[in-house]
């Protein structure tokens, strides 16, 4: 296993494997950035090819959670954590306070949170053994708990500006809307945006959670190999990463992309192939900063639940002034938001 020649590897300041025999823990915890404060980030239960591939993940995602913050105005930095989930895993309560072991090692450079994968009741687990841990049950009114309704309602508010900026409409009556993935974050945009009158087709690798969104919402259930090729207004990635690329761009018919899942581009030139198709593209780390906004007013203990929703709903419009200069500029909407969160770091790193 290689960090340096790693081609997600990005002068990343700190990078922690984290192994215990008693338990069965393999895991790596990675921080891009604290420019703009500490390392903020989930912490991703996930099956692995290898030991590289999980490497290459957190690594990137990593990367994408400093300029999560940055473009959310948050005075944190990136960070990420992925517990691999092992042929032989037990997810034993032991397992995940020696990870909460190693988080504290860190001694607040990293704070976790939930993220794929993961639950509040193993957050909780965690902060036994660590202060720098979000996403635990709130008190009623206050920030805090499960981050995925507030992942949902800023990728919610950035789908509305992006289908006022690309089809001219104030309003979802009507749109048609294919969602990939219905897991937490899935289905509560899926809830919003049924309420808002819009028609939705709905994937997921469990049958279950894809029929429960059908049977509240009135979704049309599809193929999960099929989703991002449907004839819709705007897919909403909402699962995994990397599924837009040179083999799928072409067979998008959609006019919008805009969901909630880290990293849909499989490279940045992807992002210039989204564009040169005429489509939409709402960057990821932009759209869904939601839950980690949640995240960093429940560690703060600054801001209300009431102050969070106001805090997401400004992703639209942050949304709406990057879709402005793309359309001004024609440079792809990733490159822009790249450049924007590049240089918040940079100008918070300068002495």
């Amino acid at each position: 296993m290689t960090v340096f020649s790693n081609p997600a590897f990005d002068n990343h300041e700190r990078v922690l494997f984290c192994c215990d025999d008693a338990t069965g823990l393999f895991a790596i915890i990675a921080i891009h950035s604290t420019a703009l404060g500490p390392a903020a980030g989930g912490c991703r239960l996930w099956t692995y090819a290898d030991d590289t591939e999980a490497l290459h993940d957190v690594l990137r995602l990593s990367q994408g959670m400093s300029y999560k913050n940055a473009m959310a105005d948050l005075t944190f930095g990136g960070g990420k954590a992925v517990i691999m989930q092992t042929p032989d895993f037990d997810g034993s309560e032991a397992l995940y306070e020696r990870f909460g072991t190693f988080v504290e090692t860190l001694g607040g450079d990293y704070i976790t949170a939930e993220d794929v994968g993961m639950t509040m009741d193993i957050m909780q687990t965690i902060a036994r053994k660590t202060r720098f841990v979000t996403g635990l049950p709130s008190d009623s009114g206050k920030a805090g708990g499960d981050p995925s309704p507030k992942t949902a309602y800023g990728v919610f508010c950035g789908i509305e500006a992006a289908v006022l900026a690309r089809l001219e409409r104030d309003d979802l009556r009507g749109l048609r809307v294919a969602v990939q993935g219905a897991g937490h974050v899935g289905y509560y945009l899926c809830k919003r945006l049924h309420a808002a009158g819009a028609s939705l087709m709905v994937s997921d690798i469990d049958e279950v959670r894809a029929q429960r969104i059908c049977d509240e919402f009135n979704a049309t259930a599809i193929a999960t190999s099929e989703i991002l090729y449907q004839d819709v207004d705007v897919i909403a990635p909402c699962a995994l990463g990397a599924i837009l690329d040179e083999n799928s761009i072409p067979k998008i018919q959609a006019s919008i992309i805009a969901g909630g899942a880290n990293n849909q581009l499989r490279s940045n030139a992807d992002g210039q192939r989204v564009a040169d198709a005429g489509i939409l593209y709402a960057p990821d780390y932009v759209i869904n900063g939601g839950g980690i906004i949640n995240v960093a007013c429940e560690y703060t203990g600054d801001v209300d639940d009431d102050g969070v929703m106001e805090l997401v709903a400004k992703i639209g419009p942050r949304l709406a002034s990057i879709f402005e200069e793309a359309s001004r500029t024609g440079e792809p909407t990733n490159v822009i938001a790249d450049r924007l969160a590049r240089k918040i770091i940079a100008d918070a790193a300068a002495p």
